[in-house]
């Protein structure tokens, strides 16, 4: 993730009307809306200036810190909470927290579980969905809610994945296909390691967990490959 300059005071430069900040954006975040840069303005994570008539202006920084945003909740899915403290250290002094500050790639399965639950309306945002389709995966069981109503942080990729698969027309109700076929790969990933897991130590377990992640490595390639296959003859290749 590129450099974010510190909050903008006022200095010189061209200032940008929203809608043009939204066509600068839109190019690496199509998803991106007025009314999104709205949202990211209103919980404090970009200030722009304002013209007597209340119009925003945004600087070249407030562009910046807005692409920050919209790659850390996109590439390492990132809760605002957390791209919030980013940017206020940024605004302090300070250098960016681990992965932010190297411009790591996604996050990982133990960072985004080390995040926790997360609220609906926060958890929503990070996936780039609206509440109403947060719901539908809930009600069809691709994401799971605790008692308070909070989702996990590391089911965010099985949402965002959900998403774009409904952006061709896939909705929530067709996907519980996939919910069952990824439970009963993982009941029979679960046979074949319990075995090793009955030593009940953490070298037994260690060897279980490298185990399951090269069984499901090897799953996922089989059913790409089957998949693929299937596909050339809807196509009559």
């Amino acid at each position: 993730m590129s450099a974010v300059p510190r909050r903008d005071t006022g200095g010189n430069g061209a200032l940008l009307t929203i809608g043009e900040v939204l066509a600068a954006l839109r190019g690496d975040f199509p998803d991106v809306t007025i009314s999104k840069i709205r949202y990211l303005e209103s919980e404090q994570l970009v200030h722009p200036q304002r013209t007597p008539s209340g119009y925003r202006k945004f600087s070249a920084a407030d562009v910046a810190r807005l692409r920050y945003v919209l790659a850390a909740q996109r590439d390492q899915y990132l809760p605002l909470r957390v791209i919030k403290e980013h940017l206020e250290a940024l605004d302090r002094g300070e250098p960016l927290p681990g992965q932010a500050e190297s411009g790591a790639g996604p996050a990982t399965d133990e960072a985004l579980a080390a995040a926790g639950p997360m609220p609906a309306a926060e958890f929503a945002e990070a996936a780039g969905v609206d509440e109403r389709q947060l719901a539908d995966f809930v009600q069809f069981g691709l994401v799971g809610t605790d008692r308070r109503g909070r989702l996990q942080a590391v089911d965010l990729p099985v949402a965002r994945a959900a998403a774009a698969l409904a952006r061709h027309g896939l909705e929530a109700r067709h996907l519980r296909a996939w919910r069952t076929g990824a439970d009963r790969e993982a009941a029979l990933l679960e046979q074949l390691v319990a075995p090793v897991l009955r030593a009940r130590s953490d070298e037994a377990r260690g060897r279980a967990t490298e185990q399951v992640q090269e069984l499901a490595g090897l799953s996922a390639q089989l059913h790409t490959a089957l998949l693929e296959a299937r596909l050339r003859e809807v196509l009559g290749g």
